[in-house]
């Protein structure tokens, strides 16, 4: 075959798989795609909802939002009513993943694509878009654990700043005892609630630092939880003994690990999340494969790499 053929036959292909693509996103446009968020408090929920609406915005499809303020049965009720609306997909961030699954059926039996983002619904045959909460969890905890081992002669009394209404954060907190686990000496002394809001999570995190002196590690195993637990290591005077470790960059955060007490914050992409998810259902809706677990990679920040990040938190 001559290049100039090859060439030819080369540009057809490609051509063609634009128009494709072009036809996809033709064939979703005035579509109406239901979003079933957790809350518009975090930082990560909002930038999320962001990364989808700019890929509505660019397929032309209309994108609703529905903020379930942290209460599961209202992410069940959202679900029900988009059904009865008929819209084209819906996109969940479960609250709790177990009790989302009968409204998640029967979405299924209306037609109407399912795409989860974040949780994983086990069992469940929806397309899933996130990251593995339970290995990335267990990353940070052999993170920290190598930071005792060097820093603190391998033993070390270790506080938990969690979301025990959040099943994501649990598998995260389940993801860092397992990573620990590597260094005997360190010990999980106390967990707190923050119930996934900041100011509570601020509060619990004063009374679980003022209550354990001795404490040197605190993980926080989300964005509420962390950005409480960074302003309560400040108003404890407790920047000198305590370090932080956990989930999610935000400017709190950052001044922390520039002071030296934050050590290091699991950094998702939520705005990758959303578009990914996005851009899934719209393929869903124009009866296209969709790969059925879309994984959104992390990065451990640390003094080493914060810079990058800085321009985002501003």
């Amino acid at each position: 075959m001559s290049a100039a053929l090859h060439f030819r036959r080369m540009t057809v292909v490609l051509l063609s798989a634009s128009l494709l693509a072009v036809a996809g996103t033709a064939a979703a446009a005035g579509k109406k795609i239901a979003m079933v968020q957790i809350n518009q408090e975090a930082l990560f929920f909002t930038q999320m909802d962001q990364g989808a609406q700019a890929a509505a915005k660019a397929a032309g499809v209309e994108l609703a939002i529905f903020n379930s303020n942290n209460d599961p049965s209202a992410q069940n009720n959202a679900i029900e009513t988009y059904i009865q609306q008929k819209v084209d997909a819906i996109l969940v961030v479960a609250i709790d993943v177990n009790g989302i699954k009968p409204a998640i059926t029967e979405a299924k039996k209306a037609g109407i694509p399912v795409v989860t983002i974040d949780a994983i619904v086990d069992g469940d045959n929806s397309v899933q878009v996130g990251v593995d909460n339970k290995k990335v969890g267990e990353d940070i905890g052999k993170y920290t654990a190598n930071y005792i081992k060097t820093n603190l002669g391998g033993k070390a009394s270790i506080g938990v700043v969690g979301a025990l209404n959040s099943f994501i954060q649990n598998v995260r907190l389940d993801g860092f005892k397992a990573g620990i686990a590597t260094v005997p000496g360190a010990k999980i002394v106390a967990t707190v609630d923050g119930q996934n809001v900041q100011d509570q999570a601020q509060t619990a995190a004063e009374n679980l630092i003022s209550a354990n002196p001795n404490l040197q590690i605190v993980y926080a195993t989300g964005e509420p939880a962390l950005i409480g637990l960074v302003a309560a290591t400040s108003a404890q005077d407790a920047t000198g003994r305590v370090k932080i470790v956990g989930w999610d960059l935000s400017a709190q955060a950052i001044k922390g690990i520039d002071a030296g007490f934050v050590t290091a914050v699991v950094q998702q992409d939520p705005e990758g999340e959303g578009r990914a998810a996005l851009n899934a259902a719209i393929k869903l809706i124009n009866k296209q494969p969709v790969e059925k677990n879309i994984s959104v990679p992390v990065t451990i920040v640390t003094k080493a790499n914060v810079g990058k990040y800085r321009a985002i938190f501003k």
